[in-house]
C-alpha cells in the first residue's frame, strides 16, 4: 500500500519531476564548455651509470654493483622527472631553443614511471606541435639529470632514448563524460525529494486513508470514474 501512494505522489508531481529535468538539461547543454583537445605523447628511456675501471686486482662482482645502482638511478629519476625543479629545468631548455613555456604550465603537464628497469615519460600538451619541442627539452634535461644526484660526482649518468615522442591526442577525461549525466541524476533525486516535501505540506484529502488517518469513519466511498468503459 505504501509503494502505490509512493508511486502516486511521483505520478501527481510527475510535471515538475519533468520541468527540473528539462530546465537543468537545457541549461547544462548551454553552459557546458567542452574542454580543448590534449595531445599526449610518450617516450622510453634506459638509464645507467658507467662501470668503474678496475685497475686493481679485487673482485668486481661481476657488475653487481653497476646494475643495482642503475635500478636505483631509474627509480629516483622518475621522482625528479615529477618535480617542480624538472619542470623549471625543461622551460630554460624551450626558452633556449626560442620556445617560451612557463615551468608552472609543464609541472604536472609531464610524468614519468617506470618498467622492467625503463623510465617511462609521459607528455600532456594543448599543441601537438610543442609537444616536439618539449620532448625535445625533456630529453636533453634528462641527460643533464646528473645534476640531481650529487652522489654520481663527476661522473654522470647514461640517458639514452629508445623510443622517441610521437604525438598522439587523448579522449576526453571520465568526469567530462559523466559531467551531463551526473546532473541529470541530481536533478531527478532533487525533484522527487521536492514532491514528497509538497506532498508532506499539502493538507488536500484525496483518498480514504487520508480521512483513516484522521481519526474519520469512511461510511461510503463514490468509486472513480473509469476513463474507459471496458476497464473496470
Amino acid at each position: 500500500m505504501e509503494l502505490r501512494r509512493y508511486f502516486g505522489i511521483i505520478k501527481r508531481y510527475l510535471w515538475l519531476i519533468a520541468l527540473i529535468l528539462l530546465v537543468t538539461l537545457v541549461g547544462s547543454i548551454i553552459t557546458h564548455k567542452p574542454s580543448p583537445v590534449r595531445y599526449g605523447a610518450t617516450m622510453r628511456f634506459v638509464v645507467g651509470v658507467v662501470p668503474e675501471s678496475n685497475p686493481g686486482q679485487y673482485y668486481g662482482y661481476d657488475r653487481y654493483y653497476t646494475w643495482l645502482a642503475s635500478e636505483y638511478l631509474v627509480d629516483d629519476l622518475a621522482e625528479v622527472v615529477r618535480g617542480r625543479s624538472f619542470a623549471q629545468r625543461v622551460a630554460e631548455k624551450l626558452q633556449a631553443s626560442g620556445t617560451n613555456i612557463p615551468p608552472e604550465a609543464l609541472y604536472g603537464a609531464i610524468g614519468a614511471d617506470t618498467k622492467h628497469r625503463t623510465l617511462s615519460v609521459h607528455i600532456s600538451w594543448h599543441n601537438p606541435v610543442q609537444i616536439a619541442a618539449i620532448a625535445q627539452a625533456v630529453t636533453e634535461a634528462l641527460q643533464d639529470s646528473g645534476d640531481f644526484f650529487p652522489q654520481l660526482g663527476h661522473q654522470k649518468a647514461r640517458v639514452e632514448l629508445i623510443d622517441p615522442a610521437i604525438p598522439y591526442p587523448l579522449g576526453r577525461s571520465l568526469r567530462e563524460k559523466l559531467d551531463i549525466p551526473l546532473r541529470l541524476i541530481l536533478a531527478l533525486i532533487a525533484g522527487v525529494a521536492l514532491a514528497f516535501l509538497l506532498d508532506y505540506l499539502d493538507e488536500t484529502v484525496r483518498s480514504r486513508e487520508d480521512l483513516e488517518e484522521m481519526g474519520l469513519e469512511v461510511l461510503a466511498e463514490i468509486p472513480r470514474k473509469r476513463k474507459w468503459p471496458w476497464m473496470r
